[in-house]
């Protein structure tokens, strides 16, 4: 009409140029999110399609670090590694389990792919600190008290535990009370306090009592060592006395605070 007004014909104009921006702004967003979401699925099926069907990702080697006295062949033997299944696909966490069931010497491995086509086992094995002597054999003891295994020479600066407890009447005391196994774990954090060259010349770690255990070392010199407890105060003292009166050929340090030393 001719007598429109100028707002109704800007209104009109608005009508007919379509959708308002932010709306078309809304509409050009959304249309994007979705076209990369479709783009995202494609990607990852690509990705899973490539990691577990192609030949190029497949387990073909084991590598093996770490050992000191068990070998690689016999890790990866433990191991049991599914070779030529997908890298992606192997269970790392059973491979773990399956080693340390099977070979008690191992106290921790680190289980890891190694891309493109890899597993590396990285293995730490039990430190021996006591033997206890079975039949001809050994029984190496950690330093957790844990029995590992049994070899039938024993390692070198490695001592043996003896579990002389006497008299009869001390022997039962201490049994009901503590039991074998506890005073073993006893004997087990005396050896661990050694000093390092005191350890080097210790033959043995003799257990009488709770509070009764000596050491003997090279040449008939031996060591009244008490209980375990304060162990490092003793062993500091150990050091201290040995350097002072290198002669003797007793100590006691069962008491750290006012040692003493015998015999030349």
């Amino acid at each position: 009409m001719a007598g429109s007004t100028t707002a109704e014909r800007g209104e009109r104009q608005q009508k007919s140029s379509g959708r308002p921006p932010a709306r078309r702004l809304r509409v050009r967003r959304l249309r994007t999110i979705i076209i990369l979401a479709v783009v995202l699925v494609f990607l990852s099926a690509g990705t899973v399609g490539l990691l577990y069907g192609s030949q190029w990702l497949r387990v073909e080697s084991v590598s093996v670090s770490g050992t000191r006295v068990l070998t690689p062949e016999q890790v990866r033997e433990a191991a049991d590694v599914p070779v030529g299944s997908p890298l992606i696909s192997v269970d790392t966490d059973a491979i773990e389990a399956r080693l340390l069931r099977k070979l008690p010497r191992i106290d921790a491995v680190d289980v890891a792919r190694s891309w493109p086509d890899g597993i590396g086992l990285k293995v730490t094995e039990r430190t021996p600190v006591l033997l206890v002597q079975k039949g001809g054999n050994f029984v190496e003891v950690d330093d957790e008290g844990v029995r590992f295994a049994t070899v039938s020479e024993a390692p070198k600066g490695v001592p043996v535990l003896e579990l002389t407890l006497s008299p009869p009447d001390s022997r039962a005391a201490s049994l009901r009370r503590f039991g074998e196994a506890r005073l073993v774990r006893e004997a087990v954090r005396v050896a661990g306090d050694i000093p390092a060259a005191v350890a080097r010349a210790t033959r043995s770690v003799k257990v009488r009592s709770y509070d009764d255990i000596s050491l003997e070392l090279q040449g008939g010199r031996t060591v009244a060592w008490g209980s375990s407890e304060k162990g490092a105060a003793k062993a500091r003292t150990l050091a201290a006395l040995m350097k002072a009166t290198p002669d003797a050929r007793h100590f006691d340090v069962s008491v750290p605070t006012a040692p003493a030393s015998a015999g030349s």
